[in-house]
């Protein structure tokens, strides 16, 4: 029996001071690093704390690669950007076949009027409906130099917080951004434009003869707004350019035919 109470007396004993060496290590952590062991770990604290670093570490992956960059190169780089592409676009559209032999951008027949091309194959009169089209796109030719002033002022306004998120933003992100800048403005500008290339081509005076003679063979009256259309298809076309020229300077270093661009975009190629 003494023997037993002798071995309970021990036990506590050591329990004892292996409590009182784990304060004082506590203590000793405490002290030395600041952290209290006696504040219970949540278990999933760590997991919290790292996934929470690791989102953070990621968010800047998009901006990190253009720490070397002011914002004023950023700046000068998208607006090049643009600026060539809308030259080069206005420069290819500006010219005899430059909507008519470009099937990326080619004015076809109206949807209304497309059963006219169809009645009037069916009884001989193809050329004349490819004549109709022909004059459709020379219009559009006549009047697409209109689109450059508009545009270089659209360019010119751009802040850097646009061109920032543009830089960083998909393939045609810069000529969306031009798209919403200018749409409206190029649609007032280009309309009389449009109509008096249709006047100075002919292809007002052709289509007329044309909607009269699907009339009289069908005994239907069809009309459409020529003017509107080829407004909206002439826009079109110039965006389907300078889209394309976004993404090869995007997309392909070769391209990048200034310093400017070449510092730009071969930061955001690693983005």
């Amino acid at each position: 029996m003494k023997k037993n109470i002798f071995l309970a007396v021990g036990l506590l004993f050591s329990m004892s001071t292996q409590a009182q060496i784990f304060d004082i290590i506590k203590s000793a952590v405490k002290d030395k690093t600041g952290v209290d062991l006696n504040t219970p770990v949540k278990s999933n604290g760590t997991a919290t704390s790292t996934k929470t670093t690791t989102t953070a570490s990621g968010s800047n992956n998009s901006s990190a690669n253009l720490g070397n960059l002011t914002s004023t190169q950023i700046s000068s780089g998208l607006k090049e950007a643009l600026s060539m592409g809308v030259t080069d676009g206005v420069k290819k559209l500006a010219v005899t076949d430059g909507f008519f032999k470009n099937e990326a951008v080619k004015i076809l027949m109206p949807e209304k009027l497309r059963k006219i091309d169809t009645t009037l194959r069916s009884i001989g009169m193809g050329s004349l409906a490819d004549e109709g089209v022909k004059l459709l796109n020379r219009a559009a030719e006549d009047a697409v130099t209109e689109a450059a002033p508009i545009f270089t002022n659209a360019i010119t306004s751009m802040t850097i917080t646009d061109a920032k998120n543009i830089l960083l933003g998909s393939n045609n992100a810069a000529t969306s951004y031009l798209q919403g800048k200018t749409q409206t403005q190029l649609f007032n500008a280009f309309q009389p434009k449009v109509k008096a290339s249709l006047g100075k081509v002919g292809a007002d005076t052709l289509w007329k003869n044309l909607i009269s003679k699907y009339n009289t063979f069908t005994g239907q009256a069809v009309t459409t707004d020529l003017n509107e259309y080829v407004t909206t298809e002439t826009i079109n076309g110039v965006f389907k350019m300078v889209a394309d020229k976004e993404s090869g300077i995007r997309n392909t270093p070769a391209m990048r035919t200034t310093s400017i661009l070449q510092k730009v975009f071969g930061a955001q190629d690693g983005k």
